[in-house]
């Protein structure tokens, strides 16, 4: 697991350094900072991920997250799938419904 601390995010409520004190201090202004380069090892998963789900800013996530306003992934097509099948063109503007 892989994690990320957004700090302009953070409003410096400190439930992630009481949960996981490892992996998550205060500043001196109270706002969390990311000990370490943000891998958690198996045995403190459990921690970190109460610290990233009691966060009420949603402040930390982790790196193969997204959140709700990212914009969603490109597609994924098969090898041998036409990546251009989809998109709407002359040829198959029936199919689509509309008409010019």
């Amino acid at each position: 697991m892989r994690i990320k601390l957004d700090r302009t995010l953070c409003d410096g409520f400190g439930i992630c350094a009481r949960h996981a004190p490892k992996y998550f201090s205060l500043d001196d202004w109270g706002y969390a900072v990311l000990v370490g380069d943000g891998i958690i090892p198996p045995e403190d998963r459990d921690a970190v991920l109460r610290a990233l789900m009691d966060c009420p800013i949603h402040a930390i996530m982790e790196v193969d997250e997204r959140r709700p306003d990212d914009p969603p992934p490109p597609p994924r097509h098969a090898a041998d799938e036409d990546p251009a099948a989809h998109l709407k063109i002359d040829s198959n503007e029936a199919e689509w419904g509309f008409t010019r």
